[in-house]
């Protein structure tokens, strides 16, 4: 038997499984390669579903911000927008001439000019 074998990436990389596993069943080292990948992989499916419910509790956390957010603007808007309409006798829509802002006029409403 070989001890140092090269063959395991390449097998594992680009031959199929019946090819791998009948290199394996002979050689050493790549057996002990392949528990060692296996006892990786077992390592990589445990983890990973504390990974998906960390990433979930994330999500449902930005959610939660991002609807906050929405609603604390939503209100700042419509508490700054005017709430009044032209019948309430406000100057809104109205066009101001040069008098309304208090400037000395003449007869054709122009400024007056000394």
């Amino acid at each position: 038997m070989k001890s140092d074998c090269s063959k395991y990436q390449a097998l594992f990389t680009f031959s199929n499984e019946e090819e791998l596993k009948k290199h394996i069943e002979t050689c050493e080292a790549c057996k002990n390669e392949q528990e060692t990948m296996d006892k990786v992989s077992n390592l990589i499916k445990e983890v990973s579903f504390e990974i998906i419910r960390r990433d979930k509790r994330k999500t449902a956390g930005l959610k939660v911000v991002t609807i906050l957010l929405i609603l604390f603007l939503g209100g700042a808007t419509v508490s700054v927008a005017p709430l009044s309409s032209p019948d309430n006798g406000n100057n809104y829509g109205e066009i101001l001439s040069a008098s309304d802002y208090g400037f000395p006029v003449d007869s054709y409403g122009l400024i007056a000019a000394d």
